[in-house]
C-alpha cells in the first residue's frame, strides 16, 4: 500500500456544498427582488441554473469561453428557461448570486471533523478550477483555511482540471513526487480522470452514482469515508 503524505481536495461539491449553498443564496435573492411574484417554481428554477451552469462551465473549462460571459450567459439562459427575457434582470441576479453565495457555510457532512483528522497526518491543499477571489471567500466563510497549506487556483495557475499540467505544477510547487499524492474530488472528469492522466491516485467522492471513465483509485460516498482509507 502506498504511503500518501500530500493530499489534494477540490473544493465545490466535494467540501463546499454547491447546491445547498446556491439553494440559500438564489432564495435570498429572489425574496429581496420579489421574484416569486414571477417565477413561481423555485425549485424548476435552481434545477435549470446548475444545469446551464455546469454546462456553461465545461465550455469555459475547454477555452471555448471567457469567464465574464460564462457568468452572464448562465443567468441569460436560465430567465429565459422560465421564459422571462429580461437581459438586465439577469445581470441583476447574477452579480447579487457572485457576491452572496460563497458567503454561504454549507459544508458536506463531517468535513470539518475529517479535515481536522487529515491536517494532523498529512499536508492538505485545494485544487480548484474555481475563479480565486470567489474561492477564497467560500474558504474563509467556513473556516477551513487553516487546514490547507496552499492553495492551488486554475485561474492563477493558467491550467484548468483535467489538464495535466495543474496537477504537475501542484506537485512540483510542493516538491513532492507523484506517488506521495493523493487528489480528492466530486468530478470523474476534472478530477478523476485528469489526476489519473497526470499519474496521481484519486478518491473520487461520488454522491450521485454517477460513472467514471476510468477505475479510480478509491471510491467514497461520504467525506468521512476518507478516515477509513487514509
Amino acid at each position: 500500500m502506498k504511503t500518501y503524505r500530500h493530499l489534494f481536495f477540490d473544493l465545490d461539491n466535494t467540501l463546499w456544498d454547491f447546491k445547498a449553498n446556491a439553494r440559500e443564496a438564489f432564495w435570498g435573492i429572489f425574496n429581496k427582488l420579489g421574484l416569486l411574484e414571477r417565477i413561481p417554481d423555485f425549485e424548476k428554477f435552481l434545477e435549470s441554473y446548475e444545469k446551464h451552469n455546469e454546462s456553461l462551465w465545461i465550455e469555459y473549462r475547454k477555452g471555448k469561453m471567457k469567464k465574464d460571459h460564462m457568468r452572464a450567459e448562465r443567468m441569460v439562459m436560465t430567465f429565459r428557461e422560465m421564459g422571462i427575457n429580461d437581459a438586465n434582470l439577469a445581470q441583476q441576479v447574477g452579480e447579487l448570486y457572485v457576491g452572496e453565495a460563497p458567503l454561504k457555510n454549507n459544508l458536506f457532512p463531517g468535513v470539518h471533523d475529517t479535515l481536522h483528522y487529515l491536517a494532523d497526518r498529512y499536508s492538505l491543499y485545494i485544487l480548484t478550477n474555481g475563479f480565486a477571489e470567489v474561492q477564497i471567500k467560500k474558504i474563509s466563510s467556513c473556516n477551513l483555511q487553516s487546514y490547507f497549506t496552499k492553495l492551488f487556483m486554475a485561474e492563477m495557475v493558467g491550467y484548468q482540471k483535467p489538464d495535466r499540467r495543474i496537477f504537475e505544477y501542484a506537485v512540483k510547487s510542493i516538491h513532492a513526487h507523484k506517488n506521495e499524492c493523493l487528489m480528492i474530488g466530486d468530478d470523474p472528469e476534472a478530477d478523476i480522470r485528469g489526476a489519473y492522466n497526470a499519474g496521481i491516485d484519486q478518491v473520487y467522492y461520488n454522491t450521485g452514482n454517477k460513472t467514471c471513465a476510468v477505475e479510480p483509485t478509491w471510491e467514497i460516498e461520504t467525506i468521512a469515508a476518507l478516515k477509513d482509507i487514509l
